[in-house]
């Protein structure tokens, strides 16, 4: 049997470090929405660690950020393997591309419920 050998410990760790800031660059590089998500995520960050009042209130209004941020990538992932498997149109590859857009809407459906419940709360 050819088993490919995998590097265990530190070495994967490094590894998988490596792929992930790769990944973070390609993300950079070649997709706009992540561009302007992450400019997003500069104003968002900082003030939501403002405006918290608690720790708890903190992490709600920051962590729909960060989700955004993933869901974008996987979206972007999802769209490049599908443009890798043929640029014909295909109803299955429309619908793939058509759900990722709709888990990036409802992230940011998600990120704007959260900000205004929270401050909602602050101003009653």
């Amino acid at each position: 049997m050819n088993e490919r050998l995998k590097p265990a410990g530190f070495t994967r760790i490094l590894r998988a470090f490596a792929y992930s800031a790769q990944g973070l660059a390609h993300a950079w590089r070649e997709e706009a929405a992540f561009r302007q998500e992450t400019a997003l995520a500069m104003l968002v960050i900082p003030l939501g660690l403002y405006l918290g009042r608690t720790g708890v209130e903190r992490a709600l209004l920051v962590s729909p950020m960060l989700l955004l941020l993933i869901v974008e990538i996987l979206n972007s992932a999802l769209e490049a393997v599908v443009d890798r498997s043929g640029m014909e149109h295909h109803r299955l590859a429309g619908m793939a591309k058509d759900m990722g857009s709709a888990a990036v809407l409802l992230s940011l459906l998600l990120l704007s419920t959260v900000w205004f419940l929270v401050l909602f709360d602050h101003f009653r």
